[in-house]
């Protein structure tokens, strides 16, 4: 499994959550909302520091990361961000 984003969605991130070289970027599963894989849950974020991550993708020295406590959620795909334009913000989807 891995992550992957566009450049567009890099820059989107690094705006909205004022990210710097060094900062750590968490996607991490709640309960409720939109965009799910699995019914009943949903994709969020935060900055926070790994602890027990084998899943991270480095962007101009930010990492983004999921805890292994997390990986069932993905069911062994990865996942993919990108940017919609017309709601202007991330997407997430997975991918084989």
């Amino acid at each position: 499994m891995q992550i992957t984003m566009s450049e567009k969605v890099f820059n989107w991130y690094k705006e909205e959550l004022s990210l710097n070289q060094g900062d750590f970027v968490r996607f991490y599963i709640r309960y409720g909302g939109f965009n799910s894989f699995i019914s009943g849950f949903s994709l969020g974020m935060d900055k926070d520091i790994p602890e027990r991550s084998n899943i991270q993708l480095e962007k101009d020295g930010v990492i983004f990361f999921i805890e292994d406590e997390d990986i069932w959620y993905f069911d062994d795909k990865d996942l993919v961000i990108e940017f919609n334009e017309k709601l202007g913000e991330p997407e997430f989807r997975q991918a084989v």
